[in-house]
């Protein structure tokens, strides 16, 4: 890359303690989020998505942290060339919400059922900027909400149960980005939503995003979302980077069997087929997941080769992948017009 990346993720593991042993959960993640640019993280669910996300934010998994003592994160986690790992809680609680923020899959459970919606987003601001008038704090608010296209002082006496699920959303995505934060991460923000308002709420996104440069790492299992939202995308199985790179030259050549299998299990617009392909067999727990590449258990080209760590390859503009196979054209390929109907159909 040619500019330094505002978030570098380098080996990251996170592993816990479970009565079967030590689980895990993430397994040497490596990416970099370009500044003013949307990432995605992509991948069936369980590959370990969420949790990279949560361990960006500190949170790690906060259920299985008050569980378990034994959970331990190693790596590092650069942000403007600062170890994350390295803070202290006192210190991720004064970045989260402020330099870093999230927007949560589901409104509901992230929003206080009790306070109203002005109260909550008020108490985001002042918890970073105390030196804020009451007055100086509503303008604000009003401000951010008019941004994500919900205006009138009178929503701000309104409660989350009097909104819709898509005014609910945006009302998360104004409590991120209302200090202005320089990264955004939207974990799923569109999952719950029927398709007409996730629509809208990507097209926001995109929006939001052009309108403040801002650096998006953006988690969905839609590779349609992928296609019109991502600059860049970072495709993930059992914890692991399977596959990486500009978007373009990711969809247009992809390498790992993972991926390819994941583009050949999408409907195409103009062909009809009896039976649609899938992967078969299921992403194993994280107590027992197998050696090597943690895909061989599924993929039809696995032999015991694949017991062993993949090597890494680059191919062209910072597209990488991690198999022993690479290069894939010999053995099957997707057409160049698959990754363009991606959007398409998505936007059907």
């Amino acid at each position: 890359m040619d500019q330094e990346p505002l978030l570098d993720v380098q080996d990251l593991y996170l592993s816990v303690q479970t009565h079967q042993g030590q689980a895990h959960i993430l397994d040497g993640v490596s990416f970099s989020l370009r500044k003013g640019k949307v990432t995605c993280l992509v991948g069936e669910s369980g590959c370990g998505k969420s949790v990279t996300s949560l361990t960006i934010m500190g949170l790690q998994h906060p259920l299985v942290k008050a569980k378990n003592k034994g959970l331990s994160a190693q790596g590092r986690i650069m942000f403007q060339q600062q170890n994350l790992l390295e803070y202290s809680d006192e210190q991720m609680e004064t970045l989260r919400g402020n330099q870093i923020a999230m927007v949560f899959q589901e409104p509901m459970t992230s929003l206080n059922p009790v306070h109203t919606i002005g109260e909550q987003l008020s108490e985001a601001v002042r918890t970073h900027h105390a030196e804020l008038s009451e007055q100086e704090i509503e303008a604000k608010v009003l401000s951010t909400l008019e941004k994500v296209q919900i205006s009138g002082a009178g929503r701000l006496d309104e409660y989350p149960f009097q909104l819709s699920g898509g005014m609910r959303q945006r009302v998360m995505i104004a409590m991120a980005l209302i200090n202005d934060p320089k990264l955004l991460i939207a974990d799923e923000p569109t999952t719950a939503l029927d398709v007409t308002v996730q629509a809208q709420i990507l097209k926001l996104v995109k929006e939001l995003q052009q309108e403040h440069d801002a650096s998006i790492l953006f988690i969905t299992h839609d590779l349609g979302v992928v296609a019109e939202v991502a600059d860049d995308v970072v495709v993930m199985y059992g914890g692991h980077v399977v596959e990486s790179g500009p978007v373009e030259e990711v969809f247009r050549d992809p390498q790992h069997p993972y991926l390819i299998g994941l583009l050949n299990s999408i409907p195409r617009i103009g062909e009809k087929k009896a039976e649609l392909e899938t992967i078969s067999g299921m992403v194993p727990p994280v107590t027992n997941m197998p050696q090597g590449c943690r895909f061989n258990t599924r993929c039809p080209f696995a032999n015991e080769q694949c017991q062993k760590k993949p090597p890494q390859h680059d191919h062209q503009n910072g597209h990488q992948s991690h198999c022993w196979f690479t290069p894939l054209e010999s053995h099957f390929s997707v057409e160049d017009e698959h990754a363009r109907s991606l959007e398409a159909t998505h936007a059907c």
